[in-house]
């Protein structure tokens, strides 16, 4: 396809829906009690796409703990021409965490674990004996924590909670060691590390491998049918590839091995499924539901992670920025939120759900363009400009220099 038709594409982004919600009757109801109509935001996000050059993406609100709108824009192979989908199977990335805070709390409940016993308690071996079963499953070698005795204190808390002391990935340490930066529990840390290392546990006291209780426990009874944290051969007849600012595309990873905070390939239905099942309150006791979305510990950095993450700021006491357990927790004028955020090679997305309200909003996306319209769109959909943009990095696109000349989708 020659670059004319690339920009003629993208200009002309596309919206679409495979499942349309019921219509709201009064419109979509937002935080502060306001209404937009369906084909007004439609209109909005259009507009949002086109100015950023968001190639791919989908937007879905929740009013009373049900999806009331859920469109697909743009494509999932823009070069290609084929349009994303609703049903389009999309690489989660850190959405995953949620997903996996819930499945732990199932098994708090199942008496299988608790929130503060020491995740070393529960075996007979030393975790730092734990070698990779294949070259794909790195994350389960942690010989590095040999002479490290703060893992003994790590608990499934602290895992979920970010406090564990880890780093996000080893592969961000200057040699690519595991190691602990604090003594566990002290303070905020994002870490998918933290979360590899309670799912080794789980998996070890349960017998099964992530991927059997996903099934299990969250996707079977969500009804999440296109979900998995390993690539399945079925997602091959339609799912997105990831865009580059530019509208090139990068290649699709298909060879990950299960990992609870980063591998959930899911599709938007499935994700939308996830959170009505959440602002319902379904698959946990009303206590664990509640210790979710508690906050379990404050945060004043600078970023959430990154350059900026070990500074710290009071730029955000207003809004009392804390982690739960899987989510993180800020107070807008109207209701507490609780986010989800993801972030990859080319997938963008941004979760968000107000439990006393039974609201939300999901937005996925497949360009690295998208987080630049992340404030934007919650306005927009939920009347919530109290997201932390520079705390997530997220750079209005009205804010940023103008596309470098050369760029394949910029208009003529």
């Amino acid at each position: 396809m020659g670059r004319a038709s690339l920009v003629v594409l993208f200009l002309g982004l596309c919206s679409c829906t495979t499942a349309s919600p019921p219509p709201a009757e009064r419109g979509i109801v937002r935080l502060d009690g306001t209404t937009i109509d369906p084909d007004a935001l439609t209109e909005r996000i259009e507009e949002l796409t086109r100015a950023a050059r968001v190639q791919g993406l989908t937007v879905t609100v929740f009013n009373d703990a049900r999806t009331v709108y859920s469109r697909a824009f743009g494509f999932a192979d823009l070069p290609a021409g084929r349009p994303l989908r609703t049903d389009t199977e999309l690489y989660g990335a850190s959405l995953s965490k949620a997903v996996f805070a819930v499945l732990a709390m199932k098994l708090v409940e199942q008496g299988i674990i608790d929130l503060d016993t020491p995740l070393q308690d529960y075996l007979d071996e030393p975790l730092w004996k734990n070698r990779s079963t294949s070259e794909r499953a790195w994350h389960e070698d942690l010989g590095d924590l040999r002479d490290e005795p703060r893992t003994r204190r790590i608990t499934t808390r602290m895992s979920l909670s970010h406090t564990t002391g880890f780093p996000n990935w080893r592969w961000f340490e200057p040699d690519h060691k595991l190691r602990i930066h604090f003594e566990p529990g002290q303070r905020f840390s994002y870490s998918g590390e933290g979360m590899t290392f309670l799912q080794i546990v789980l998996e070890k006291l349960t017998g099964k491998p992530l991927e059997q209780l996903m099934q299990e426990q969250i996707f079977g009874p969500y009804g999440m049918r296109t979900s998995s944290y390993t690539w399945q051969a079925r997602f091959e007849k339609d799912y997105a590839l990831g865009h580059r600012a530019d509208g090139t595309v990068y290649e699709k990873d298909k060879d990950n091995a299960a990992r609870a905070p980063s591998t959930l390939e899911t599709t938007t239905e499935d994700y939308a499924r996830f959170i009505e099942a959440v602002l319902r309150g379904e698959g946990l006791r009303q206590a664990s539901w509640d210790e979710i979305f508690r906050p379990q510990v404050r945060i004043r950095s600078k970023a959430q992670y990154g350059p900026g993450a070990a500074e710290e700021t009071g730029a955000n006491d207003g809004i009392e920025i804390s982690y739960g357990l899987g989510w993180g927790l800020y107070r807008t004028p109207h209701a507490w939120g609780a986010f989800k955020d993801g972030h990859g090679d080319g997938f963008q997305h941004y979760s968000i759900v107000y439990p006393t309200k039974r609201m939300g909003v999901l937005v996925m996306s497949n360009s690295d363009n998208a987080e630049s319209i992340f404030g934007h769109l919650l306005a927009a959909a939920a009347a919530d400009t109290s997201i932390p943009l520079e705390w997530f990095g997220y750079i209005p696109y009205d804010r940023k220099p103008s596309t470098a000349p050369g760029n394949l989708l910029r208009r003529p």
